[in-house]
């Protein structure tokens, strides 16, 4: 197994701590199926949040599916201007067969603006592919 770095993010309809956790949860989930994932496959995972979210801790959504061993670390989002609002990105590390560029990468609802280059019909991603952003 080789170690791999997932990317994913969701854009929040409001800053509401049920609302951000199943967001958040979401995503996770979304993360793990489509590389094929288990928890126990999980290292570690870094969430960011943006400045205008302060509901919740991300990284909740994550303990109540259940990732009780996965070090798992919450941090702001740089606060650029014309950024998107509402906005949770994750970087998972994880134990996995996938080479790097069959790791697929997830961009959800209104984030899929954040890597256009990634999107495809239903707010998912495509395979991994080189690009900044997001």
């Amino acid at each position: 197994m080789t170690v791999r770095a997932v990317r994913g993010a969701i854009q929040v309809e409001r800053d509401e701590p049920d609302v951000l956790r199943s967001r958040v949860a979401l995503l996770i989930t979304e993360i793990l199926r489509a590389n094929g994932l288990e928890p126990d496959d999980l290292i570690s995972m870094i969430f960011t949040a943006t400045s205008d979210l302060v509901s919740a801790f991300p990284a909740e959504a994550a303990r109540e599916l259940g990732l009780v061993d996965v070090p798992l670390m919450c941090a702001r989002e740089l606060d650029v201007e014309g950024g998107l609002p509402r906005t949770v990105r994750i970087l998972a590390h994880a134990e996995t067969d996938r080479r790097q560029a069959d790791v697929r990468h997830v961009y959800l609802g209104g984030a899929a603006v954040l890597r256009p280059d990634l999107a495809r019909p239903g707010g998912g991603t495509a395979p991994g592919s080189p690009g900044t952003g997001g």
